[in-house]
């Protein structure tokens, strides 16, 4: 599920904690790393479970229209399109998420294991991922949903349809919910780890929904695990173990190419970025060295200064070059690929 772009931001966010002296030895590092991963999980979780309370709230609402001594016509036949969302109506009894959370207790657990669990609503509840303590919050959010210009447009829209309930759910959730200043606010409130992930966790999300379709119920629908496969796991693993240990050969290879006065003024997390992108060119063969150096030029883009991109692109071709002529970087299988034989 989490992209190796974001198990690379990952690792640059624990390796920023240790070189400031929060983390002190590789253990602790890396229980920190899977910590933060498994929290974005949560995240995915919980936003999932937001989507189920917003539905709620819609629906309390309209019943409670039409328990009106006077309803109105609109009272009495009430658009229910979001709150009868048939995305949202898959999720409240999803049977793979039940599984899994039984299946795999240590992951959400730290003492208790889970019970049996009748609804995705029950089994977040039980890990502190419920909204019930912040009923404030989503009556907050449900107030900006419904002066939306794309909720109206899909409350009045002529095609009620799994596609259209579909498509506005992926809106929502990539459109509506990283722009929320109140839904921002509370993430961050309830979880330091949860500052820089909505983004790109409303992403995951999007494309789960994406692959539901109408006809699937319990085991159809899938929710993706945490990793895609073994091998990302293992790899973030080793990637933060590795430039930790590699820190001061990796940290000579910078300065080498730089000068004096470059040397002296090198951002902390340009020179980071650099780190991990010279561990992951050297210890994993089967990374094409243009996807590597692609990897951390975009994400120095996103997380260091305006003009870090170009200088880490331009230390990092040079020190391709070296590694290519001295043979310390060797390239195996799908690493090949690019490499001129």
């Amino acid at each position: 599920m989490i992209s190796r772009r974001q198990l690379r931001i990952k690792a640059l966010a624990v390796l920023y904690a240790c070189n400031r002296k929060e983390l002190d030895d590789l253990e602790t590092a890396e229980q920190e790393l899977m910590l933060s991963i498994r929290k974005s999980y949560d995240l995915y979780h919980y936003l999932l479970l937001l989507l189920i309370a917003l539905s709620d709230l819609a629906r309390e609402k309209l019943e409670l229209s039409g328990m009106k001594k006077m309803p109105s016509p609109e009272d009495l036949n009430p658009n229910r399109r979001f709150a009868d969302n048939r995305i949202i109506a898959q999720l409240r009894d999803n049977d793979q998420l039940r599984r899994y959370a039984q299946a795999t207790p240590a992951l959400w657990t730290r003492k208790d294991k889970l019970n049996s669990m009748k609804s995705l609503n029950r089994w977040l509840s039980t890990q502190g991922l419920s909204w019930d303590d912040n009923p404030e919050v989503v009556r907050i959010i449900f107030r900006e949903i419904i002066q939306w210009e794309v909720y109206t447009a899909y409350m009045n829209s002529d095609e009620d349809s799994y596609r259209a309930d579909q498509k506005f759910i992926r809106e929502l959730v990539t459109r509506f919910f990283p722009a929320s200043e109140d839904l921002s606010l509370s993430l961050e409130e309830q979880s330091v780890y949860w500052n820089d992930d909505l983004h790109f966790v409303a992403v995951m999300i999007r494309n789960t929904v994406g692959k539901f379709r109408e006809k699937d119920v319990g085991s159809a629908m899938t929710i993706p695990p945490l990793f895609t496969n073994e091998e990302d796991e293992q790899f973030v693993r080793v990637l933060l173990r590795k430039t930790l240990l590699r820190s001061e050969k990796n940290s000579a290879m910078i300065d080498a190419h730089t000068t004096n006065w470059e040397v002296e003024r090198i951002a902390l997390m340009d020179k980071l970025v650099m780190q991990l992108a010279i561990t992951e060119l050297v210890e994993f063969p089967e990374v094409p060295v243009k996807v590597t150096l692609n990897e951390y030029i975009e994400i120095a883009k996103d997380y260091c200064t305006a003009k870090s991109s170009t200088f880490v692109n331009g230390i990092l071709d040079k020190i391709v070059k070296e590694m290519r002529a001295s043979g310390t970087m060797t390239k195996s299988g799908r690493g090949l690929i690019g490499e001129q034989i």
